[in-house]
């Protein structure tokens, strides 16, 4: 399944592929569309684009490094997309060559790591159970009392955990092709011991043991130190059948043990020196691993047909709607998607997750097959044909018969029937090797080739869709994707091609019936990442993918020659429609940004722009890492030494503030006075109002557009109450706007006395006017909060956004005199004059306050062994990473360890551990929050014990000054530095003779 180049090298899965599989169990066919997601934390998005396509998800966890960050993030994402997991347990082999675990001692390790795998599940649960609770207003009593008895009790779970005897587990070791669920051997002793298979199945896992006189199975092994019906009769077989192959290599047992297991071994696997060449071949005709996965597949996750009702209002209904609010036409679609109708009656509902390109020459129209005999017959026609009139064309030019008219036809009728060269049919004799398909899966009806579709955009808003098609407003079929105006998400399209993904190959086909996953060409020019497919308008768009990791690694990219520029921005287009995870942007610089999710997956976009996309030489800049800004509670006498108090005093009297903090600015026509103060936001409301950015985003536009729904609105609400209960119902109330984007991390809040303002809660304007003077301040209230979101975007220190900041409107007084918006003023209109004065009476005030720098940090998982510890913490401590904790693996001598560690300080991290430890520690990197670095960019040392300790200069102690200028000179801003230390004349060392 791993088919590009730098896949096999590196050892890891770098995309999501497909594979269609036919199984049969009994007389019982089943068609497994199979798709092999990365592991790799770099890649969790083209997860993502793959859970969305299924209807179960196998779940591979490593026993010997049990729960990793990715497992949690792999279970989560089937948990929130509704689809059923099963379980995996691989690595078993590891146990036995490795760790050199008894049997017993392996079974207690399977059961930590499926305890540990199962507590994920449950916290999952209890958090989904007590959000509903929360959020039902049912849950308060009369007298007011919370109900803390409600939602987890009144709710089964007995089905939503992982358990060997439910045969939702299968034991497996992939290297040696084995594989096993408690069901394979509950068949096998069923019959030995007497025992009925279904009781033997639910004793075989569990704390049961076989009593040796009475044959029958008794609970509890532990306390009366008995070995587990698992240990005797799995686990201590496949040990032996190790300890004869592999450890004592004795060939004579070997014989014996196949003839046992009815296993048929060649001459040459018996005669071959390496134990594991016989293992394989000894177990997967034992216990074969592909039949032991899809019978777990087949039996226990469920098919298309029986998708959830919950499942299909999720996905038909973002996290703003509610399904009763949906057009009629639209809630009728639910019974298509719940039923995979194939019949011609049936909507057609296709949803791609994303686009992958594919090589022209691999597409099966293009590759070489074998001729039919239909086919040789005619080439042999054609060159008897040609034959002919080359010699007809010999016997005209020595002029003994001139061709007739119908031969002359004939001839060019011929000659016309001959192939075209691929080369010649290239328009402008160039055409791009990459064929973009469409991933996409059948969700109602049946896809057909040359059909015409509706090509959905993520925003797609049905009700506007029907409203336009009652007044038959039709769509254009040749708008592209290129070609739609704001608004428009809407267009046509025919389906070329169909083809049944066989991981690297494609097998094309003329019809897809639901159900199936398809690959699907001619779509271009109308996808750009994801898109909905129907038949009609009144399908809602599906819901964005789930993303775990947010691309926070970003480069600036430009050819070596400015005159490969145009085939470089060609190049980053393609590669922006074939990496799910990858973003392309402008700067406002002009720079072209490429935004990847770590390390390995920014060399493999360079790689694809080098050799694939643009093919040119690049020069890439280095990694821009984003950092925000924010202001901290001023000093006290009490937390530090007079120095510093005297210090931020010194900042607020730079910027012209009062004692308090506050500054007061005018407009250029002295016609408006403005009094503002910042303070830092309470880390609750920064940390709700940055988790919640989508949702006050979409109420942002909803209520631009007046299309506020319920579910939108009781979210709102929600999300106001929690806000309350972390900071305080005066403030939520008096909050004007968020910023930057309107949907920021920063407030501004409205202090004015007797000005009521237009809430961000309630878009209804005020009901009643205070006084003349605040209608006159009304008129200017979108400029007023423009230039807040301005000042939001880019803050003083290094021109990165604001953070955890609240800006308090104290006094705003506008003169009544008449203001024009006329551009001859000498100040221009006094709009754009208030939007600066605004802007730089934020800024101005946040400086008055102490500032701070806000990182970027990732959280790294770390497994290494005792003995490399010393030198592992020690890389973290020059890259000033933060050890949370670290405990021994059970079983294992092995440790986990958690720490943070700044994303500026993160390059070439993995290397360098793997280096120092001799690649005994490997590192996960996961982003995971913001953090204030604690120290003032502008701190010089002062008092004499710093100067003693830190120097003059203190090159050393200022980290935040150094990433403070390292940003700035990114951005051409100005930077304080001295370019002559001493400016004395230097001694001349040599004499003149």
């Amino acid at each position: 399944m791993d088919s590009r180049k730098d896949e096999q090298e590196r050892g890891i899965t770098m995309k999501s592929s497909s594979i269609a599989l036919l199984y049969t169990i009994g007389k019982e066919e089943f068609l497994v569309n199979l798709i092999d997601s990365p592991g790799h934390v770099d890649f969790s998005l083209e997860v993502s684009t793959a859970v969305r396509l299924c209807d179960g998800a196998i779940v591979v966890v490593d026993v010997v490094e049990g729960v990793c960050p990715q497992t949690r993030v792999a279970l989560r994402q089937a948990w929130l997309e509704n689809i059923v997991p099963v379980l995996v347990l691989n690595k078993i082999d590891r146990l036995i060559l490795e760790m050199k675990l008894s049997p017993l001692d392996a079974y207690v390790h399977l059961t930590q790591v499926l305890e540990q795998v199962n507590a994920v599940v449950a916290q999952l649960f209890t958090t989904e159970v007590l959000g509903k609770s929360a959020s039902d207003s049912s849950s308060v009593t009369i007298g007011g009392l919370y109900d803390w008895t409600t939602g987890l009790e009144d709710i089964d779970d007995s089905n939503i955990y992982f358990s060997p005897e439910k045969g939702n587990v299968v034991f497996a070791s992939a290297i040696d092709g084995w594989g096993f669920s408690l069901h394979d051997f509950a068949s096998l002793y069923a019959k030995k011991l007497e025992i009925s298979e279904d009781e033997l199945l639910n004793c075989l896992w569990g704390d049961f043991y076989l009593h040796g006189k009475t044959r029958k199975l008794m609970p509890g092994a532990q306390e009366k130190a008995k070995k587990p019906i698992f240990v005797q009769f799995v686990l201590e077989n496949i040990w032996s059948l190790y300890d004869t192959i592999i450890v004592r290599k004795d060939k004579e047992r070997l014989q014996k043990i196949c003839e046992s297991l009815n296993v048929k071994l060649t001459t040459r696997d018996l005669r071959h020196t390496d134990g594991k060449v016989q293992l394989q071949a000894v177990c997967s005709q034992w216990l074969p691993l592909s039949s032991a996965i899809l019978d777990m597949v087949c039996t226990k996750l469920p098919s298309p047909s029986h998708l959830s009702q919950e499942k299909a209002e999720k996905l038909m209904c973002s996290h703003t709607q509610r399904f009763d609010t949906l057009p009629v036409p639209t809630q009728a679609l639910r019974s298509a998607f719940m039923d995979c109708n194939s019949s011609k009656e049936a909507p057609l509902i296709v949803f791609v997750s994303k686009m992958f390109p594919v090589e022209r020459k691999n597409l099966p129209e293009n590759q070489a097959r074998p001729l039919t005999a239909e086919e040789i017959a005619q080439r042999r026609e054609q060159a008897r044909n040609r034959h002919a009139q080359k010699s007809l064309a010999e016997v005209d030019s020595e002029g003994m018969r001139p061709l007739s008219d119908i031969e002359a036809q004939q001839t060019k009728n011929k000659e016309g029937t001959e192939d075209i060269k691929v080369e010649d049919a290239k328009p402008g004799g160039q055409e791009s090797e990459d064929v973009f398909m469409a991933f996409a899966r059948v969700y109602s009806g049946t896809l057909k080739v040359g059909e015409d579709v509706f090509v959905l955009g993520p925003k797609h808003n049905p009700q506007t869709a029907l409203e336009k098609e009652e007044n038959k407003e039709e769509v254009d079929p040749s708008l592209t994707l290129k070609d739609l105006k704001p608004g428009q998400h809407l267009t046509r399209a025919r389906i070329g091609q169909l083809y049944i993904i066989m991981g690297r190959e494609l097998m094309p086909v003329t019809e897809a019936p639901a159900g199936n996953v398809i690959g699907i060409s001619g779509l271009e020019e109308h996808i750009l990442k994801s898109a909905t497919l129907s038949s009609t308008v009144a399908c809602p768009a599906f819901t964005e993918l789930l993303v775990s990791a947010a691309p926070i690694l970003r480069v600036a990219v430009e050819p070596a020659h400015p005159q490969d520029m145009p085939a470089l921005v060609n190049g980053l287009k393609l590669l922006n429609q074939a990496d799910a995870c990858v973003q392309v942007f402008v700067q406002e610089t002009g720079e072209h940004v490429l935004a990847t999710a770590g390390e390995v997956h920014l060399d493999r976009c360079i790689n694809d722009l080098r050799e694939r996309y643009a093919k040119v030489e690049i020069s890439v800049s280095e990694p821009i890492v984003p950092f925000r800004e924010t202001v901290v509670e001023p000093p006290t006498v009490d937390m530090v030494n007079e120095a510093i108090i005297e210090q931020s005093s010194a900042s607020r009297k730079e910027v012209g503030a009062n004692e308090d903090g506050s500054v007061v600015i005018t407009t250029a026509n002295k016609q408006c006075t403005v009094k503002i103060k910042a303070a830092p936001l309470p880390t609750e409301v920064t940390q709700l109002l940055e988790e919640n950015s989508e949702l006050l985003r979409a109420m942002d536009h909803s209520l631009a557009a007046g299309t506020l729904s319920g579910r939108t609105i009781e979210t709102i609400k929600l999300l106001r109450k929690r806000l309350e209960d972390a900071w305080n119902k005066k403030s939520i109330d008096s909050v004007w706007s968020l910023g930057p984007r309107r949907c920021g991390p920063n407030v501004l809040l409205n202090c004015v006395a007797g000005y009521n303002h237009t809430s961000i809660w309630d878009p209804t304007p005020p009901s009643e006017v205070i006084s003349s003077e605040s209608d006159s301040r009304s008129e200017h209230e979108s400029s007023f909060v423009n230039g807040f979101q301005m000042a939001t975007l880019a803050g003083p220190l290094c021109e990165e956004p604001m953070m955890g900041v609240c800006f308090e409107i104290l006094e705003w007084s506008v003169k009544a005199s008449p203001v024009s918006s006329d551009v001859t003023q000498p100040f221009g209109p006094f709009s754009g004059q208030l939007m600066s004065a605004v802007k730089e009476g934020c800024r101005k005030a946040f400086q008055a306050q102490p500032q701070r720098l806000m990182a970027a940090m990732y959280k790294c998982s770390i497994q290494a062994n005792a003995e490399v510890l010393g030198r592992m913490y020690a890389v973290l401590g020059r890259r000033q990473g933060r050890v949370l904790h670290g405990d021994m693996t059970e079983g294992s001598a092995s440790f986990t360890i958690e720490a943070v560690l700044p994303v500026v300080e993160s390059f070439n991290f993995a290397a360098e551990i793997r280096k120092q430890t001799s690649g005994l520690a490997s590192p996960q990197l996961v982003f995971s929050h913001w953090e204030v670095i604690d120290i003032d960019p502008f701190w010089r040392p002062n008092t004499e014990e710093e100067l003693l300790h830190f120097g003059e200069k203190a090159d050393s102690g200022n980290r935040a000054r150094q990433y403070m200028d390292a940003v700035r000179r990114r951005k051409g801003l100005p930077v304080e530095r001295k370019i002559v230390e001493f400016a004395e004349k230097q001694r001349t060392l040599s004499k003149n003779k």
